[in-house]
């Protein structure tokens, strides 16, 4: 496996004609990569300690609009300049490009050079901090499900989402041969991911008709969410080059099940594992059981950084493997948190809630948010959760809409401490847009439903 790059590594390709152009990238609100292509000769002139960007791009919709509202920045305020200021730990080949490179950004303040609160990289960088001031370091790995289609972008969005055809015919769960139909996509993106120095382990078919699953090893948190991002980033492109498309829309269609992005965590300390006491039921330490009796005590609170649209909501369905209660079990699919690999130096907990659309440096954040809350209040984990979670009513419910999410996060004292009052305002602004945008549209469903019966 190529690991990320050295500068001086890069440099001597630059030098050499084998790379021509970087991108230096920051990830938006909604998780995606922005920023620019450099001439490869020029980034290492100008670009490879600071560039500039918008600040407009923390502080859009998915359609890039520009909603009013938003305290950090707006059409009074002018719309300034942010810092860009590379990673070079994230200097990576772009290996499906020609000759390109790329590495991701932090966001600073243009003025005052200090890092932007509410750029979900930061975000998530705070929460690490705060979970290394209590002694320990935080673990993640994400199962990112998507679909692919056999028509291109370009035909889908021609026919108006009309013409919509999933690659495979029929569920794929761990189906080999219908997978194998689906290789020329998916073999050039673990390859590609792979040779990019991201430790993808596989791929599987899962439960639905063009469904697939990408599985990339357990790392630190800020890796994690860095492989995660740039992996649904290639998946597009690499889809598009094969003449197809990928999306990660959380529910595509009513008949369909959903995608989700599964996220396992654990927390080490100097590098053993702070979850593992064999002497416990399960082998679960007191800290694995505060950190997770967190994250069932605020999964109210935090819901929206797991599910950040009115379409996330469509997935949370009964006897669809997606989550609709708060509870926690042993590898039991039906409760929101399971926990895996139960009485092993392995011990972690699943977090079921996220779709395949979360950003995932604010879920991760979020979820470490909690979980610190968890230790440090010593809160107490109730008794595992045995049976079917989604016809138990004494369990309580997952948010069932993105205002229900809403009104929670903007009442959440424990949001507001961990990622601050603004930031927690800037990000419910952004839910709040995405309410009134949806709330504007007459849908199709309205359209069949009334146009000849109302």
């Amino acid at each position: 496996m190529t690991q990320a790059y050295a500068f001086e590594e890069l440099k001597q390709q630059i030098n050499d004609g084998s790379i021509d152009t970087v991108l230096t990238c920051i990830v938006d609100m909604q998780g995606r990569l922005m920023g620019k292509r450099f001439h490869a000769k020029a980034f290492l002139d100008i670009a490879h300690s600071t560039t500039h960007c918008c600040n407009y791009l923390l502080a859009t919709d998915l359609d890039m609009a520009t909603p009013d509202g938003f305290e950090a920045t707006s059409w009074q305020s002018g719309y300034g300049d942010y810092l860009m200021t590379p990673d070079l730990s994230t200097l990576r080949p772009m290996p499906w490009l020609s000759r390109t490179a790329m590495v991701l950004c932090d966001v600073l303040d243009h003025h005052t050079g200090e890092p932007v609160p509410h750029a979900p990289r930061q975000i998530l960088k705070t929460q690490i901090k705060k979970l290394a001031a209590l002694g320990y370091t935080a673990n993640m790995a994400t199962e990112l499900e998507f679909f692919l289609f056999t028509e291109s972008l370009k035909a889908i969005n021609d026919s108006q989402f009309t013409q919509l055809t999933p690659i495979s015919a029929y569920n794929e769960d761990y189906h080999i041969l219908q997978t194998s139909k689906e290789e020329p996509v998916m073999q050039p993106l673990r390859n590609h991911l792979y040779t990019m120095g991201i430790p993808v382990e596989g791929s599987k078919g899962e439960a639905e008709a063009g469904q697939e699953e990408l599985n990339i090893r357990y790392s630190d948190a800020l890796s994690c969410a860095d492989h995660h991002t740039i992996a649904k980033h290639a998946t597009k492109e690499i889809a598009h080059q094969q003449g197809h498309s990928a999306t990660f829309l959380a529910k595509w269609h009513h008949d369909r099940v959903g995608s989700a992005s599964h996220i396992h965590q654990s927390l080490t300390r100097d590098g053993v594992s702070a979850f593992v006491d064999k002497a416990r039921p399960l082998g679960m330490s007191h800290v694995m059981e505060h950190y997770m009796a967190g994250l069932l005590h605020y999964a109210s609170d935090y819901t929206y950084f797991l599910a950040p649209y009115i379409n996330s909501y469509k997935r949370f369905s009964k006897g669809s493997f997606a989550p609709t209660t708060i509870a926690w079990s042993v590898d039991n699919r039906t409760a929101a948190f399971r926990v895996c690999g139960e009485h092993t130096h392995g011990v972690r907990v699943e977090c079921r809630i996220p779709g395949a659309d979360m950003n995932p440096y604010l879920g991760q954040a979020a979820l470490l948010a909690a979980g610190i809350r968890g230790i440090t209040d010593a809160l107490t984990l109730p008794a595992a959760f045995k049976g079917d979670g989604y016809h138990d009513e004494t369990l309580p419910s997952i948010p069932a809409s993105l205002p229900a999410a809403l009104d929670h996060l903007s009442r959440s004292d424990m949001m507001a401490d961990a990622f601050g009052e603004a930031v927690v305002r800037h990000y419910t602004r952004c839910g709040q847009w995405e309410v009134e945008s949806f709330e504007q549209v007459v849908t199709d469903w309205e359209v069949k439903r009334g146009f000849e019966r109302a």
